[in-house]
């Protein structure tokens, strides 16, 4: 039986100057009124981390953070939510669905692609090193190799000083 669903387009989102370049720009080049007509619908995700994973193994009295890193944790997810909505609208791309899952980008991402079966994830890049991608890890490197669709990775181009 044939669909007439649209492909579905996957942004990641998170609180960078990366991150917010890439949303932008698929929104330019896929979703601006002037941009041709590629009929994605628009799923824009954050992935907050847990508060586990951001105090780690730490010493006693740890756990009394953890409130106070979680309401940290929401109001920066809200934020980036909020941003990318407003751009969202300002670019014309209505009906974009934006959510804020918890767990680790990679997997978050990965997951969002199957979930909404996905034909393309849109994800930007931090530009890491070696050295502290090797210790961070890359998102990016991760989705290309694990996504189950199309990776797109947006690199914000070098300012000159």
């Amino acid at each position: 039986m044939a669909t007439s669903e649209k492909p579905v387009m996957v942004i990641g989102v998170d609180d960078s100057e990366e991150s917010t370049y890439a949303l932008e720009w698929a929104l330019d080049h896929f979703f601006a009124p002037y941009a041709p007509n590629f009929n994605f619908d628009l799923v824009v995700v954050h992935s907050k981390p847990s508060p586990i994973s951001v105090v780690g193994i730490a010493g006693p009295g740890s756990g009394q953070a953890l409130p106070y890193i979680e309401s940290d944790l929401k109001k920066i997810a809200a934020r980036v939510i909020e941003q990318a909505k407003e751009m969202c609208i300002s670019k014309s791309a209505h009906g974009a669905r934006l959510e804020v899952v918890e767990g680790d980008a990679r997997n978050v991402l990965c997951d969002a692609v199957e979930k909404h079966h996905a034909s393309l994830l849109v994800v930007g890049s931090h530009g890491y090193g070696a050295i502290k991608r090797a210790v961070l890890g890359s998102v990016s490197d991760y989705c290309a190799h694990h996504a189950h669709c199309n990776v797109m990775i947006v690199k914000k181009p070098k300012t000159k000083h």
